[in-house]
C-alpha cells in the first residue's frame, strides 16, 4: 500500500506542478492575449518568445524548468528514502510533470511541448548527460537555427547516452517514454522540417516596423 500510494501521489502531484504553465499565466496577465489563439498555437518558450520577444521569454523558460527541477528533486529524494531508487522517482515524475505541461488540467487541457520541463527534470536523473543534453541544444540552435531539430536530436541523446551509465532500468524505460512523449508532441515540427517549411529560431527579438 505504502508503496502503491508513493507512485500515485508522486504522479498525481507531478502532474499538478507540471499543468501550472508560465507562458499562459505570463500572456494573459502581462499582455492581456492567450498565445494560444496566436502564432503556432503552442503554450511554450518558443511560441511566447516569437509572440513578445525576449523581454519575459526567458523568465518563462526559467519558471519551466525550475517547477520541473523542484518536482524532480522532490520525487529523487522521496523515491530514495522510500524505497532507495532515486533515479526512477525523478525519471517518473519528469513524465507526469511532462504531462501535466503538455494536457493542463488548469488550462482545458491544452498546453506546451514540454521540453523544458524534460530539460528541468533531468538533473535529477543524470546531471552529466543533461550538461551533454544541454551543449547539443545550444550547437544545433547555432548550426541549424531550428528549435525543434536541437531539441529532439538532444533528448534522444540523453537517453541514449543515460543507458551507457548503467542506470536503474526502470528509470532507462521512464526516460525513453519522456523522449517518446517529447517527439510525439512535436511531430507537426517533424513534418514541416521534412517539407522545409519550418520557422527559424531567433536569438534576438524580431525588428519592429
Amino acid at each position: 500500500m505504502k508503496i502503491f500510494l508513493l507512485y500515485f501521489l508522486t504522479a498525481v502531484g507531478a502532474y499538478l506542478v507540471g499543468s501550472v504553465n508560465p507562458s499562459i499565466i505570463v500572456s494573459r496577465r502581462v499582455y492581456h492575449v492567450d498565445l494560444r489563439e496566436y502564432g503556432s498555437h503552442n503554450a511554450g518558450f518558443t511560441n511566447f518568445k516569437r509572440l513578445f520577444g525576449n523581454k519575459m521569454a526567458w523568465f518563462v523558460f526559467a519558471c519551466d524548468i525550475l517547477k520541473a527541477a523542484l518536482v524532480c528533486l522532490g520525487a529523487r529524494l522521496l523515491f530514495e528514502h522510500i524505497i532507495g531508487r532515486g533515479q526512477l522517482g525523478a525519471a517518473y515524475a519528469c513524465l507526469f510533470a511532462m504531462l501535466g505541461h503538455s494536457f493542463p488540467v488548469w488550462y482545458g487541457f491544452r498546453g506546451g511541448k514540454g521540453a523544458a520541463v524534460y530539460g528541468g527534470s533531468f538533473w535529477f536523473v543524470d546531471w552529466r548527460v543533461t550538461a551533454i543534453g544541454f551543449v547539443v541544444v545550444a550547437v544545433m540552435l547555432l548550426v541549424t537555427r531550428y528549435m525543434s531539430l536541437a531539441v529532439i536530436v538532444a533528448t534522444v541523446s540523453t537517453v541514449a547516452l543515460l543507458a551507457l551509465t548503467k542506470p536503474d532500468p526502470a528509470a532507462l524505460i521512464m526516460s525513453a517514454v519522456c523522449v517518446a512523449v517529447l517527439i510525439l508532441r512535436h511531430r507537426e515540427n517533424i513534418v514541416r522540417l521534412c517539407r522545409g517549411e519550418e520557422s527559424k529560431f531567433r536569438f534576438h527579438d524580431r525588428p519592429k516596423d
